[in-house]
């Protein structure tokens, strides 16, 4: 494509000097072509200048993150026996989740005097444990701050994250996910009294929090930059937990907040004094997230889903009544997961 446009481009100076330019500039692309692939080649850690320029070259070349994942495999690889492999209480799936965000992964204080973690983002939790050890308690649960999601894959400190993860590209250059298993978006919440009214104008001059290292952050400044959000609206406020959000705003110290529609509505459950403005403005998917070089147990995590999606008694449809149908309604249709495609190849 690029000796294409180059030819049509050199087409008006005619002659054999012409060719010749762009012969030479065809022999160069092709010698430094495999130094190129050979920098981006080691797919294996988290670090180094290799990895980075290569993850790089993908991020770039990303189109909808949410297909970029392994087919579905019941094997086991070295991710998987070394967790098999650990022993006694050590002998546990370590995941990083979340225990504030009501209905996903929460502790309910009126569930007696354990109060365990519960929602929907656990019980899919269990039954990745349940498939890879026998045991849907093998679990060892560890709350990850939002911003803490990527950090602790990449140091080891949990196998992986399951806590409303949305898949992007940008996340890709770091850790590798699985097909999707929820579709929601971003939207607005804020007190009921609010003039404001959406994604629109009514945030100019208002105070917006979003978590640090959130796809809402990341996407309010890009608006921003691209002129699809008021240049007024403040977006200073960050916090680690996106819950913090939801304290701020019952304070008065920000406007409004923005995160997943999923999230918003177990939000407005909890305080009925706030309420969803507007109507979703992205489409994004959740995910779970594991080590980029875990080739193994994202395959086996994507045949668990596609089991989940299909146990119409015990998978997701029974999870979505249980946790999130009083807050999203009975129609599930515009939040289940689009038949999965799994185009990344290694």
């Amino acid at each position: 494509m690029r000796a294409r446009r180059l030819r049509a481009s050199l087409r008006g100076w005619g002659g054999v000097g012409a060719m010749a330019v762009v012969c030479a500039l065809a022999v160069l692309f092709a010698l430094l072509l495999p130094a190129a692939r050979s920098h981006g080649g080691d797919t294996g850690g988290t670090g180094g200048p290799g990895v980075t320029r290569g993850s790089q070259t993908r991020a770039e070349e990303c189109t909808d993150p949410e297909e970029q994942t392994l087919a579905p495999s019941a094997a086991d690889g070295p991710t998987i026996d070394a967790i098999k492999s650990r022993t006694g209480e050590k002998r546990k799936l370590v995941v990083g989740v979340d225990q504030n965000s009501y209905r996903w992964g929460y502790r309910d204080p009126n569930s007696g005097g354990t109060a365990e973690l519960e929602g929907f983002d656990i019980d899919l939790v269990h039954r990745i444990a349940e498939d890879i050890l026998g045991d849907p308690d093998a679990v060892q649960f560890k709350a990850i701050p939002t911003n803490q999601r990527i950090p602790a894959i990449q140091d080891g400190r949990v196998d992986m994250v399951v806590r409303t993860m949305t898949i992007n590209c940008d996340r890709m250059k770091d850790v590798a996910f699985s097909a999707p298993y929820f579709r929601t978006g971003q939207q607005l919440l804020a007190p009921r009294s609010s003039p404001i009214t959406g994604y629109d104008g009514s945030l100019a001059g208002k105070k917006i929090c979003t978590a640090a290292g959130s796809t809402a952050y990341s996407t309010l400044e890009q608006d921003r930059a691209d002129g699809d959000l008021v240049a007024s609206a403040d977006l200073s406020t960050t916090v680690p937990n996106q819950l913090d959000c939801l304290v701020r705003l019952q304070l008065g110290e920000v406007d409004a907040v923005v995160t997943d529609g999923a999230l918003a509505a177990s939000q407005a459950a909890q305080d009925p004094t706030v309420q969803l403005k507007g109507d979703p403005f992205t489409t994004e998917y959740y995910g779970v997230a594991m080590k980029k070089d875990a080739d193994d147990l994202v395959r086996r995590v994507n045949r668990i889903l596609v089991e989940f999606r299909a146990d119409t008694t015990g998978g997701w449809q029974r999870s979505y009544d249980v946790w999130l149908s009083e807050t999203l309604g009975r129609d599930t249709a515009k939040y289940e997961p689009p038949d999965p495609r799994y185009l990344r190849k290694s």
